[in-house]
């Protein structure tokens, strides 16, 4: 059964990341030749992904509630927006997206649900309304398709049949008298559910997690030898490894979590490498046991693509609250592949999302730790020493300007390359923590 409704808001302005939670199998790890950098667009070898019932999101237009009764030339526009529906298939997770990702729905957005299992409403709870901070680069083929909208951050809400939503601008001035700003055009509540992974596979054999659902965990000996050849060129006897390369965690595949290849675009870049990883929060709410945190990425991987309009899941990486490691973005996942996360610093970088909500909520210490080892193995592949800053160029955003070169922890949380309040401030406060822990993991 899914988790009960939660009952508190998600921290403002949190990592946006996900209407919800779904999809299928990638090709996750060839540890091959040739970590180069530039693009490319290969499919994986296992771009389909199991038989699954696939899910669905079901999207309901908002219906003008009150307008603007002043003058031109906002005379007539909707200053509240809304529906209230009780005949709605089970779905555990629910967002609101509208047309233009360029506008800004300044207002609030409050939601309630009913319990499927209970049949009691819960009370009204707030839905971010910030979501600039994720998404691809400015000027990238992902942001300029056509197909993106902008979007609230999700919200999960367990099993629910029946929902209320109220969107309400606010009036964009502390003066009573200023006019509200109008509400995006193309304003709809999108309910999302995740579908039902197919049957598992074959653990992976070793360099390889075509058709499996977990990477296996190496120690450090054996990480060293599965290392990438440098790049353009093919293994060689006296090929040398990076000096600190953490051992590798178990990472369970697209494949594991039930992604459904069918859903995302086809195709994926890699940039020139991994330098900084980013830390983000999901903000989708912490009522899930390990059980379901593949639904809940089935869930975030389904909203990402169908209601945003991503070309596929935008982490590259997923931590749930026991510790477990998640392919994300499809592509090697020894490679640097080109992820949707912190706009402005998509490039040269990995997106690594802890699964909940982490504004006033403590991160688990396997979590913790598990980005900790994540980032140990990931950077590490590159060199990077996870105590230490680096520089990435911006590619714009709402704090550093295009082309502007910014020193970065090695080890940054979301908020470091966007103004936002992701990965939240518990689990910011923990980066530190993950930094030593990372740098001890390398043999530093």
């Amino acid at each position: 059964m899914a988790p009960p409704p939660t009952t508190g808001p998600p921290s403002s302005r949190a990592c946006v990341l996900a209407c919800s939670i779904g999809v299928t199998c990638a090709a996750a790890l060839t540890l091959a030749p040739g970590l180069t950098g530039g693009r490319a667009s290969a499919e994986p070898a296992s771009a389909t992904g199991p038989a699954d019932a696939p899910g669905g999101t079901r999207s309901l237009p908002l219906a003008p509630l009150t307008r603007d009764p002043g003058p031109a030339p906002n005379h007539g526009a909707a200053l509240e927006q809304g529906l209230r529906r009780t005949d709605v298939r089970h779905f555990p997770l629910v967002g609101v997206v509208w047309d233009d990702p360029d506008t800004e729905l300044r207002g609030s957005v409050r939601i309630r649900t009913r319990s499927a299992a209970t049949g009691v409403w819960s009370g009204w709870q707030d839905i971010d309304t910030h979501n600039a901070d994720h998404g691809a680069d400015p000027g990238t083929a992902e942001r300029t398709s056509g197909h993106v909208h902008g979007a609230t951050a999700p919200l999960g809400v367990g099993d629910c049949d029946g929902v209320d939503v109220r969107v309400r601008a606010d009036a964009g001035s502390r003066d009573p008298a200023a006019r509200p700003v109008p509400l995006p055009s193309g304003l709809r509540l999108e309910l999302v559910d995740p579908g039902t992974a197919g049957p598992g596979v074959r653990p992976a054999a070793r360099g390889s997690a075509v058709g499996a659902i977990r990477i296996p965990a190496l120690d450090r000996d054996a990480t060293e030898r599965e290392l990438p050849a440098p790049a353009g060129g093919e293994p060689t006897a006296d090929r040398r490894a990076p000096s600190h390369a953490g051992p590798r965690p178990g990472i369970v595949t697209r494949r594991g979590w039930g992604a459904a290849e069918s859903q995302r675009e086809r195709g994926f870049v890699y940039t020139e490498k991994a330098e900084v990883a980013f830390v983000h929060h999901t903000a989708s709410g912490n009522n899930y046991s390990c059980a379901q945190a593949p639904a809940v990425i089935r869930g975030i991987y389904r909203c990402h693509v169908k209601s945003m309009g991503w070309r596929d899941i935008g982490y590259n990486f997923l931590i749930d609250k026991c510790g477990t490691v998640y392919e994300g973005r499809v592509g090697e996942v020894a490679k640097p592949v080109l992820g949707a996360h912190t706009m402005g610093f998509n490039s040269n970088s990995a997106g690594i999302a802890v699964i909940g909500a982490h504004g006033t909520a403590k991160p688990s210490s396997v979590a913790v730790t598990a980005v900790a080892r994540l980032t140990a193995w990931k950077l590490g592949l590159y060199g990077m020493n996870p105590r230490g800053k680096t520089y990435l160029t911006s590619a714009g955003g709402n704090l550093y300007q295009k082309g502007k070169s910014v020193r970065l922890n090695v080890i940054s949380g979301h908020r470091d390359g966007f103004a936002t309040d992701c990965p939240g401030q518990r689990l910011h406060g923990k980066l530190g923590a993950a930094r030593s822990a990372a740098a001890r993991y390398q043999g530093r």
